[in-house]
């Protein structure tokens, strides 16, 4: 994992003073270390029978694909809104000022499938707390566990998580 957290920058001051941005984008150039991480997912969820991998707009998507793939999963993609071309389900969530929304298409999953979440960065879980409940209040099936490359520990994201397993490759 060093070597992987090596190859994550710090930006500072991005997008606005004061914030210390991840940029991840040296990890997913890096082919030999990018494999790495896909395969430490992979070997997590190797005994598992994950049926779908749901990527969180936008980084999400770029490892929901790549760990479906290695599982032999399909993947689905939430999205902000407007950007599902079929039919959908919305869920808002609060921002520090103001609101934003998450969308999944209404026909994503059948019931029962297990499903495995993930996302590049735990910040603030406003987020994945309203994928968890979009998916919880529209499909029956069993989320099996919450996953990200990294955690921002000081922010507490992880609170907002309810009674799901977490897990993050790195923790800040």
């Amino acid at each position: 994992m060093e070597q992987i957290k090596a190859a994550i920058r710090t930006i500072p001051d991005f997008p606005k003073p004061g914030i210390q941005f991840k940029d991840i984008t040296p990890l997913l150039a890096d082919g030999d270390l990018f494999r790495q991480t896909i395969d430490a997912f992979k070997t997590r969820h190797a005994d598992q029978e994950i049926d779908v991998v749901v990527g969180i707009e936008a980084r999400g998507f770029i490892f929901a694909s790549a760990l479906a793939y290695a599982l032999g999963a399909g993947t689905c993609l939430v999205r902000k809104p407007g950007k599902l071309p079929h039919t959908v389900h919305r869920q808002t969530y609060d921002l520090e000022y103001g609101t934003d929304a998450v969308e999944i298409h209404s026909d994503a999953f059948r019931p029962g499938q297990k499903i495995l979440i993930i996302d590049d960065v735990l910040a603030t879980g406003g987020t994945v707390a309203a994928t968890i409940q979009l998916i919880q209040s529209h499909f029956d099936v069993e989320i099996t566990e919450i996953n990200f490359l990294l955690e921002l520990v000081s922010l507490g994201g992880r609170k907002k998580i309810p009674s799901l397993p977490v897990h993050a490759l790195i923790r800040y």
